[in-house]
């Protein structure tokens, strides 16, 4: 996988350094690297509370999933130095901590509370027992839907439903003259983005990355029944276009009320059919295991960072439950980052947030330990925790993208897939 990438994709946000300043009396511009999804976004609007109590400026770098993943990757792997801060998750946090290539964020002051972490979200963020990165917001998977679409077709979603019943549902709903797609999937290649949703698909459909002798498996029935239902159901319900769509893009197309339904990350943004928003959990096929994810972004410090104490500040500053106080007065409950904290889930004024308690549930229900209906010699429930899989994955997205798009067939996209990972796992000496 090619890890250099222009930053031609990048917006910069500078916010002016107030009047008081680090302990060494000198104030700081951190550069931070994070993804452009909403409650980074948000964040960014709220950044001069941070700059009025420490005098630390930021400097922002504000980049797409994909985008971000390269980019950070190939600056921690090569020193390269360009950012203090980097928005990271549970798949590098573990290695890159292993690697020595980040500093633990260690908070010095009992208010941040860190025993308040969800341990899912704790455990994924560490190595060895140390967090080498803090949880700023956390997310499974799950279904958001039109109630007012699901009506009209006669159907009723049950809380906890099946691939069948979603696929029936979204033909149903699907009215393609109207602009109305049943249901929006990730299809954009990426290890982060269809590779994401797909590996915890296939999970659900019996499917598994590797078997416990570390073979390759896209040779296997589970993998092909799972790649037949998803593009069939995706030709047959999902809009145009599917294999350029990532989050963003079907985060886009649900709020312009052009989704029946959408299943992707729990956080959930405004929406031009909130009122009509219905949730449930990922749906499963009966074998055990639901198609939900368990991610948390966090915000880590690379070792190549000489400006180690600021950036410990800042991080305690966004991830605190100051800072969700902080978003509710300015943006509202419903906006706070989710899927972090407990007390987030036993705060009054969360409670009646229609997403929050399946969020928590879908978090709950995730288990990186036991991601699969057979065996696994892998943690990880959307990725598998080895150094090589991103790259694995990044080239496995690209091929099962073109089948969506309709360049290949599923047979053929499968085949690729085992020859490359099967090729790649062998030369790194599995």
């Amino acid at each position: 996988m090619k890890l250099q990438m222009p930053l031609m994709a990048a917006s910069v946000l500078a916010i002016t350094a107030g009047t008081s300043a680090f302990a060494d009396g000198h104030a700081t511009t951190l550069t931070i690297a994070t993804v452009n999804n909403g409650d980074m976004i948000r964040m960014q609007g709220l950044t001069d509370d941070f700059t009025e109590k420490t005098g630390h400026s930021v400097e922002w770098v504000t980049l797409e999933e994909y985008v971000l993943r390269q980019r950070v990757t190939t600056d921690i792997t090569t020193k390269g130095g360009a950012f203090d801060i980097m928005t990271i998750g549970m798949y590098e946090t573990p290695i890159w901590g292993g690697n020595v290539w980040l500093f633990p964020p260690d908070y010095p002051s009992a208010e941040h509370d860190t025993d308040d972490i969800l341990p899912a979200m704790l455990g994924g963020q560490s190595h060895n027992g140390t967090m080498y990165a803090a949880p700023f917001y956390g997310e499974s998977s799950m279904i958001m839907y039109r109630t007012d679409l699901m009506a009209a077709a006669g159907l009723e979603m049950p809380d906890a439903p099946t691939w069948d019943f979603v696929a029936q549902a979204a033909r149903a709903m699907t009215d393609r003259d109207n602009e109305i797609y049943g249901i929006c999937l990730r299809g954009k290649a990426g290890w982060g983005e269809n590779m994401a949703f797909l590996t915890a698909t296939a999970n659900a459909f019996g499917a598994r990355w590797f078997d416990e002798s570390w073979t390759a498996q896209f040779d296997q029935p589970a993998w092909k029944e799972t790649l037949e239902f998803y593009i069939n159901l995706m030709n047959d319900a999902g809009p145009p276009g599917a294999s350029t769509n990532g989050f963003n893009e079907n985060l886009s197309l649900f709020q312009q009320g052009k989704c029946g339904m959408w299943i992707d990350a729990t956080n959930p943004d405004d929406s031009t059919v909130a009122d009509k928003g219905g949730f449930a959990l990922a749906p499963d096929t009966g074998k055990g295991k639901r198609g939900n994810w368990l991610w948390a972004w966090a915000l880590a410090i690379p070792a190549g960072t000489d400006a180690v104490g600021p950036a410990k500040e800042f991080i305690e500053w966004a991830t605190s439950k100051d800072y969700i106080e902080l978003v509710a007065a300015n943006e509202g409950w419903a906006n706070v980052p989710p899927g972090a904290r407990q007390s987030l889930y036993e705060n009054p004024n969360y409670a009646d947030i229609p997403f929050a308690q399946m969020t928590l549930d879908s978090i709950l229900s995730a288990d990186p330990l036991n991601p699969t209906v057979d065996p696994v010699p892998y943690v990880g429930v959307q990725f598998v925790a080895i150094p090589e899989f991103a790259g694995i994955a990044g080239q496995v997205g690209q091929e099962f993208s073109a089948a969506l798009a309709g360049q290949q067939s599923v047979d053929e996209a499968l085949e690729k897939a085992q020859a490359i990972t099967t090729e790649e796992m062998e030369a790194a000496g599995y």
